[in-house]
């Protein structure tokens, strides 16, 4: 069979992947796949088991990561890694993480129908909690394949069993003492490539009217998921010159910072700034009192390492000033950072010889998401991205990826790998 028809042959099994995954994780109005936990494990199974049908090798690392292999008879070069994730945040929608596990899949499953013989192992990676809901760190499973657990990442609690992430990982089978010496699971020099599939996490690929994007870089991130305000209790009656208002602080922090962030853009330097929690304490806010307790969380995210140091400064300025001018004492808590991922020049003119052999349209962007490919990078392995349009961004229910959107990143994918490492 021809590669372009063993491709459009596998739709069918794209369609039914992911199908089985939202039924997994089904959760009105959207979809939970919780981290380590049945929608996540559920996931991990329905993958691993169309991948041993395909006669591929499964295995679990420490971490806890499912690999598939397809193996080649006498490996010429070291293997190439299609990765990605199958938790979700909570009532999310079906395609993020899960499609780019799914394109892998299909991918291999063309290349196997096609008749073609890999030179190369070529691994598909599930890999565990890249979703930072669910511990406060995202990233998980690629910071324990390439040791880049932050200290005391082990002890942290999941947001909704209770569980330690060590306790997490060892009940589905992973090994967190392993993964506590601190040494990689994998040799970032051992790898060949990795490559992940992502839904587009912004309107431009339906602005650009085309269905793939080869991206240039994903952002580095800067996450202080429990910033505490302390201010003091009032009357609401209180004069503004007597006030220690941590709610009013709150927002003083969150619209300096996004003065701050216009401000880089207008420079040309692109990031962005997201507060996702904002709020009194639940317990005790009441409609006639002052608050003098406030809580939010902030994700501060940049292209450039130099540039995410740059604001980490700026940041600190902001909260002393704030905190200054509003008598209250902020305190930014517990951090934790990702590095900026650049993609490899070679894997894109790759990603676009191979789009053209397939006749399909593709741009180049940057993704506005931090992804298990930021890790990869950061460690010198070559990374190669593809972005696939998504009219509703993503975690939210309503992401809409269109199945033939997927199945033209595959075509790409399945190119690639035929071209490169195919015989």
């Amino acid at each position: 069979m021809k590669l372009d028809e063993a491709i459009s042959a596998q739709k069918p099994l794209v369609q039914s992947l992911l199908d089985g995954v939202a039924a997994i994780g089904a959760d009105p109005p959207g979809i939970t796949r919780d981290a380590y936990g049945r929608g996540e494990n559920e996931a991990h199974h329905l993958i691993r088991k169309t991948g041993e049908a395909l006669g591929m090798r499964a295995s679990i690392d420490a971490g806890a990561n499912l690999s598939l292999c397809w193996a080649a008879e006498n490996p010429e070069a070291p293997p190439i890694i299609i990765g990605s994730h199958l938790d979700s945040i909570v009532q999310g929608g079906n395609f993020d993480g899960a499609a780019g596990v799914i394109a892998g899949i299909g991918a291999i499953a063309a290349l196997c129908a096609a008749g073609v013989t890999p030179r190369r192992d070529i691994e598909v990676l599930a890999l565990r909690c890249e979703e930072a809901v669910w511990f406060g760190l995202g990233l998980i499973g690629s910071r324990c394949l390439l040791a880049r657990l932050p200290p005391g990442a082990l002890e942290l609690r999941h947001a909704r069993t209770g569980k330690t992430l060590a306790e997490s990982i060892a009940a589905v089978g992973g090994d967190p003492a392993r993964l506590a010496q601190g040494k990689a699971l994998r040799d970032p020099r051992s790898i060949g490539a990795y490559l992940e599939v992502h839904i587009e996490q912004a309107p431009q690929l339906i602005e650009a009217g085309m269905p793939i994007a080869i991206c240039l870089a994903n952002p580095g991130n800067l996450r202080h998921p429990f910033i505490r305000i302390k201010g003091e209790d009032a009357h609401t009656g209180l004069p503004h010159r007597f006030r220690r208002d941590a709610a009013l602080a709150g927002a003083d922090l969150s619209l300096c910072l996004e003065k701050l962030w216009l401000a880089e853009e207008a420079a040309g330097r692109p990031m962005a700034v997201t507060i996702g929690r904002f709020h009194t304490p639940v317990a005790r806010h009441s409609l006639t009192a002052v608050s003098g307790d406030f809580e939010l969380s902030l994700d501060l995210r940049a292209y450039d390492a130099a540039h995410l140091v740059a604001l980490e400064a700026k940041l600190h300025e902001i909260v002393a000033e704030v905190a200054a001018r509003r008598h209250v004492t902020i305190t930014l808590g517990e951090r934790s950072s990702a590095a900026p991922g650049l993609m490899d020049p070679s894997l894109m003119m790759a990603f676009a010889d191979a789009a053209a052999a397939c006749g399909i349209k593709a741009t180049k962007l940057h993704s506005p998401g931090t992804h298990d490919a930021n890790n990869f990078a950061a460690l010198g392995v070559k990374t190669g991205m593809l972005l696939v349009r998504n009219r509703n961004g993503s975690h939210n229910p309503h992401e809409a990826m269109e199945t033939d959107d997927l199945m033209a990143a595959i075509a790409i994918l399945a190119r690639f790998i035929a071209k490169d490492a195919g015989g």
